[in-house]
């Protein structure tokens, strides 16, 4: 069985040039992380790669496990799969000491504390809200490559602060971390390039233990981010990047799509392959899709598996409803779905994605009032929970004890003694988050293979959390557009879709709303069945008007229909 077996013609040429440099073009649910892991699996195979000499590189500690454990699954085990950070972290660790004779400087743990202090130092008494941003104002100026000066000349405030104190501060705060000899996040990037840049036996070293690089999401790859792979690539050629123009969502945070976009200008040798076969999504959402993203930069036309006719009387999969407010169009997100789930959907296939953290308080409050239970994404790791660690450790400690009953009532009694009901407890409070995070290991334990002993389970636990692989809960997700990035449902409700919220008010200029429109692109995109997309006139204030991109879908891709016509019992 070879490691291109199961793959498309377009992601087996992918997988198949093993030599870079090469752009794999992927767009949304086309199987980019499938072809990732499939090509490293064959270069193995082949003997054309040596997996302790490949590192693969992705964005978040959560994309690093998901490549761990699809690559143990086809057999590979000893790749690199690492974030950035993790990277030049370990690199940092280890060269450090033989460099300066002591320790690697400790990371800063709160860079607004840090800067608070600075702030005092200075005389000066920004709020919280100001520090966070010049917090990331500094995240923003390191991964950019400029340096305090050149910053300043580009002349922006911050809050209060004008441009002149802002640098100030910025001096002030690098002086303090110096004096504590301590780095920052950016700092650990920046200490890794330039360790590299001017040791040479140290790049050597590098180099002699990396040959083959794939990085992964390169759409959002920052110019310190670029320069620190070409410092580890030297003056070869073995890359492989991945990614999506239509899915770059953090310029804000120095994330540059040109990268992707020239690359095969930057390599005139490069293989460049495109995947716009879609293995996610009904093909009316590739509609929407497809008509929000036409012309612009790097754009893929995304083509469905499966073209079905929907069964006579079935409502279109995509759909767009007005509601009079806010309050509203909460409460009619929240009959629709609780609609659906009587209809027997499950709650963990539903989502509800939105623009901003402050648009959850209400469906929260009317999900909770339609007895249907909520996870908003972004908080706390599943495995962090503290539910989650109790129960690990009482199923561990049960390993070791006498068995009454079989593996799986063995797993119940430990969660009933930990508080787990059979019943859960209402929706919308702690004691049900409580119950959903038991039953979610208790839906683990029901999916172990067959002979799957109390040991085992708990072994597995662990090296879950270690690949942060989360469990499903059952509920219903809610999620801004950028958390909801990588993930996808089969029913999405998109909300919010007015002027002022998407585009955000604050996104006045082209580039920023492109930006906008290729965040409302990266909701479209997670939704595998049905779509609905819903704006509020917001009638109490000054009025709101539908989101322009609703427009630019056009009325042929999405079908208007009234609030009272929104059930979601009828399309399971």
């Amino acid at each position: 069985m070879s490691a291109l077996d199961g793959l498309d013609e377009r992601q087996r040429e992918a997988a198949s040039v093993l030599r870079g440099p090469v752009a794999v073009l992927a767009g949304a649910g086309t199987g980019k992380t499938r072809v990732i892991t499939h090509r490293i699996a064959h270069g193995v195979e082949t003997g054309a790669y040596t997996p302790s000499r490949v590192m693969a590189v992705t964005f978040t500690a959560k994309a690093a496990g998901e490549l761990r454990g699809r690559l143990r699954a086809l057999g590979v085990q000893g790749v690199a799969a690492r974030t950035f950070h993790a990277a030049a972290l370990s690199q940092l660790g280890f060269f450090w000491p033989q460099l300066a004779g002591g320790p690697a400087p400790a990371i800063v743990d709160n860079k607004v504390r840090l800067l608070a202090q600075a702030a005092d130092m200075l005389r000066l008494r920004p709020d919280t809200a100001t520090l966070r941003d010049l917090a990331s104002a500094i995240e923003w100026r390191k991964v950019s490559m400029l340096s305090i000066e050149e910053a300043a000349r580009l002349g922006r405030t911050i809050g209060r602060l004008d441009a002149t104190q802002v640098a100030e501060l910025s001096g002030a705060y690098e002086t303090l971390k110096d004096d504590r000899h301590q780095l920052d996040f950016e700092d650990v990037l920046l200490a890794c390039a330039g360790m590299l840049e001017a040791e040479p036996r140290v790049a050597a070293a590098v180099h002699e233990q990396y040959r083959h690089f794939t990085v992964d999401e390169f759409q959002d790859v920052s110019p310190l981010q670029h320069r620190l792979l070409e410092l580890w690539l030297g003056d070869r050629g073995d890359l492989c990047v991945v990614g999506d123009a239509s899915q770059t969502i953090y310029s804000f945070a120095g994330a540059d799509q040109s990268y992707l976009l020239d690359f095969g200008r930057r390599h005139p040798d490069a293989t460049v392959v495109r995947l716009e076969t879609n293995y996610r999504s009904d093909a009316a959402v590739l509609n929407v899709a497809n008509a929000l993203m036409r012309g612009r930069p790097g754009a893929l036309e995304l083509v469905p598996t499966v073209v079905a006719e929907p069964p006579p009387g079935a409502p279109d999969p995509a759909e767009v409803v007005a509601f009079d407010d806010d309050a509203d169009e909460a409460r009619g997100v929240a009959r629709a779905i609780a609609a659906r789930i009587a209809s027997g959907v499950p709650p963990e296939q539903i989502a509800v994605l939105y623009r901003a953290h402050s648009q959850s308080g209400a469906l929260l409050q009317a999900l909770a009032a339609a007895g249907v239970a909520a996870t908003v994404l972004g908080g706390k790791r599943f495995f962090d929970l503290p539910e989650v660690r109790q129960a690990v450790q009482a199923l561990r400690a049960a390993a070791v004890a006498p068995q009454q009953h079989s593996f799986l009532g063995a797993v119940r009694d430990v969660l009933r003694g930990l508080g787990y009901t059979d019943e859960p407890p209402a929706a919308g409070g702690a004691l049900r988050d409580a119950w959903e995070a038991r039953h979610a290991v208790l839906h683990l334990a029901e999916d172990a293979p067959v002979g799957t002993t109390m040991r085992l389970f708990a072994d597995d636990l662990f090296a879950r959390a270690k690949d942060q692989h989360d469990p499903v809960l059952r509920t219903v997700t809610l999620s801004t557009l950028h958390a909801a990035k990588g993930l996808e449902w089969p029913h999405v409700y998109l909300i919010g879709c007015s002027e002022g919220l998407l585009p955000i008010s604050y996104a006045t200029g082209f580039e920023q709303v492109d930006e906008e429109r290729r965040l409302a692109y990266v909701g479209v995109t997670r939704a595998a069945r049905t779509l609905t997309m819903t704006w509020s006139r917001d009638a109490d204030r000054a009025g709101r008007r539908p989101s322009r991109f609703l427009a630019e879908i056009g009325r042929g891709n999405l079908r208007e229909i009234p609030p009272s016509a929104m059930s979601g019992a009828r399309r399971g």
